[in-house]
């Protein structure tokens, strides 16, 4: 698995367990090395300049390698939560959160910063072409996956997720080879 090679400041926030506000005082103020992306005000930390800055200020090095790749699971179904956070658990590739409602989803985004969003496309609150909206909206989300979860769903409702910002659509009930399957080939791993 390639190791990422640059960070965000929220990224740096979740690796540091500090919040985002302290890394860009650090970074503005040269603690932290990095480059602000041209033309925005985005600032960039290499990984090496992180490792440094972990280094001199006694932070520990394991949340930067864990490796894991982090799946918000969001889902109103306590049942369908438990099982996917039972099977990503099992495979040991990953670690999960998870999420009931789209308020909740938006919090554990900003919080937890996960590779990849399984989305339950009817929530309580909100529906999934609104959260992926939503998501695609925040530059600091471009990296983020989305994987709509439903068994309700009609071809064209699909299609308008697809180009709301889903990577990919799985149908309730699910096969779990199928949906390990379509968050390797989301994520691009092996």
């Amino acid at each position: 698995m390639k190791e990422k090679e640059l960070f965000t400041t929220g990224d740096v926030a979740d690796i540091c367990r500090i919040s985002q506000q302290t890394v860009i005082r650090c970074f503005d103020a040269g603690k932290i090395e990095g480059f602000r992306v041209p033309g925005s005000k985005f600032r960039r930390i290499p990984r090496q300049k992180l490792i440094k800055f972990m280094k001199e200020n006694d932070i520990p090095l394991e949340n930067l390698e864990s490796g894991k790749k982090k799946i918000l699971i969001v889902d109103d179904d306590t049942e369908i939560i438990e099982l996917i956070v039972d099977v990503l658990v099992r495979d040991g590739r990953f670690e999960t959160k998870t999420a009931s409602s789209g308020y909740e989803a938006g919090i554990s985004t900003q919080l937890f910063r996960p590779d990849l969003i399984l989305l339950d496309y009817m929530l309580p609150d909100i529906n999934g072409n609104v959260v992926c909206q939503t998501i695609r909206k925040n530059p600091e989300f471009e990296n983020i996956k989305i994987i709509i979860v439903s068994g309700v769903v009609k071809r064209d409702e699909i299609d308008q997720l697809l180009k709301s910002g889903a990577e990919d659509f799985i149908k309730k009930p699910f096969n779990i080879d199928e949906l390990t399957g379509k968050i390797s080939t989301v994520l691009q791993m092996k």
